[in-house]
């Protein structure tokens, strides 16, 4: 896997360097719509591009699956699943949150994945079986055992509002549960913070493979939890994922499912 790790960290800091040269300097022409809240710019197009152009290079026979060309899975003994600007609308306005997120799955399974943030230059990355690591530091989940105490991360269903009132519901039984929550617009920033500890468990509806495997396999990694709302591992299938150390995920799918079933 070192090889593979090597390649897909150099795509997405390539990627990372051009997304960060253009963050505040994005059109209004320059940004298409994909659906109601959801956009697409010509930075995450070209990104892309540079992701896949360099792992085509060291992996020409590998498929790929891919935020703004081929989003479906393919049959393939290598698949990487790449989101090459988590956090667009983030990057429109000049929010600085955002991220270049590229994992791989090896006959099904996902095997490393790498989140770089451009702004922060800080780079995630991780290995089955071989850690979780934040620039070459080794990484662990939070160690908190009091949900009360703790911060949860989440995103807001955006893209399928059929899911807004069960986010709601799910939104004010935590409210009252938790620390606090925080909601910074990119997933995979979100998922790579609960690997390193900065926030304490994460929850969101309706994503898509490329906004959370590459933060699963750094979760894993670094000794979490990663699950769909009813505790099972669909959630790449569902885009529907809860994820924390062993209290707090358990936490979150009791409240989750009481809320729902309420």
């Amino acid at each position: 896997m070192r090889d593979y790790l090597l390649v897909a960290i150099e795509a997405a800091k390539a990627a990372g360097y051009f997304i960060k040269e253009r963050i505040g300097n994005i059109r209004q022409e320059d940004v298409t719509f994909k659906s109601s809240s959801d956009y697409v710019t010509e930075i995450d197009v070209h990104s892309e591009k540079i992701i896949i152009e360099h792992l085509k290079k060291h992996f020409p026979t590998h498929h790929i699956m891919a935020e703004e060309s081929s989003r479906h899975y393919k049959k393939a003994e290598y698949l990487w699943i790449i989101d090459p600007l988590d956090g667009t609308t983030n990057f429109i306005h000049g929010f600085p949150v955002l991220g270049v997120s590229i994992a791989l799955m090896y006959k099904g399974e996902l095997v490393l994945g790498v989140i770089y943030d451009p702004i922060r230059d800080e780079l995630f990355y991780a290995e089955n079986s071989a850690g979780a690591f934040l620039n070459e530091r080794k990484i662990k989940i939070s160690l908190l055992s009091d949900p009360s105490l703790s911060l949860i991360a989440t995103g807001f269903p955006f893209r399928n509002k059929k899911f807004i009132e069960s986010y709601i519901k799910i939104f004010r039984e935590l409210l009252f549960s938790v620390s606090d929550l925080r909601r910074a617009g990119a997933a995979a920033i979100d998922l790579a913070y609960v690997a390193c500890g900065r926030v304490d468990g994460f929850f969101e509806f309706s994503l898509n493979p490329w906004d959370i495997a590459a933060g699963v396999v750094l979760i894993k990694e670094a000794g979490g939890l990663v699950s769909d709302f009813d505790g099972s591992d669909s959630y790449l299938s569902s885009g529907n994922i809860i994820a924390g150390n062993k209290v707090i995920h358990s936490f979150l799918v009791e409240s989750i499912r009481k809320s729902l079933k309420n």
